[in-house]
């Protein structure tokens, strides 16, 4: 017994399998990253969607009343220099109970003259009607999805339908008098 207790193990010296093993480990690492490397690499957004994660317009040359639509992000955005009687409108309509989601119309538009909008119907993302002079409007003056029947007033509020919320507002920021950023 007391040989046992006496004897003290030895560190081992390493030996040509211990080597083999670390190298085994190693290339494996190795192989696993060169494999699957493109599969993350995949998940990166491609160079045309990452350069429009940010977009500039030139809005000097919108006159009152008119409505453009660009695309952002893959999605149509409305862009309306509204005149004085459709904010008039809008903030007429703010304190309305009817509203389904009540948001003020200042809220929405900080310039009340300018209307940035994600052009994409809540309900089942459809593309409403509006933007041109000969599209329906509904009786709000605003948008009109014919999908199924979603109604917008002239702050892209939802008025009528099965749409759960209002036209999304999205990140803007005004550049100039002349030039606005979105995203």
């Amino acid at each position: 017994m007391t040989d046992a207790v006496n004897k003290i193990e030895q560190p081992r010296e390493p030996t040509r399998r211990d080597f083999l093993y670390i190298c085994t480990g190693m290339a494996t690492l190795v192989g696993s990253a060169a494999f699957l490397w493109p599969f993350i690499d995949g998940m990166q957004p491609s160079a045309d969607v990452a350069a429009l994660a940010a977009v500039e317009i030139d809005i000097s040359l919108i006159e009152p009343g008119h409505r453009i639509t660009i695309k952002w992000r893959g999605k149509p955005v409305f862009i309306v220099h509204r005149t004085d009687a459709m904010v008039a409108q809008a903030r007429e309509d703010d304190g309305n109970p009817d509203l389904i989601d009540p948001i003020t119309d200042g809220e929405r538009a900080p310039r009340p003259e300018w209307l940035i909008l994600v052009g994409v119907c809540t309900h089942l993302g459809c593309i409403p009607l509006g933007q041109k002079d000969s599209d329906p409007r509904g009786p709000y003056g605003g948008w009109f999805c014919p999908c199924h029947g979603s109604i917008y007033d002239t702050s892209g509020r939802v008025r009528k339908g099965p749409a759960p919320r209002n036209l999304q507002v999205p990140p803007y920021a005004f550049l100039e008098d002349g030039r606005i950023r979105i995203g």
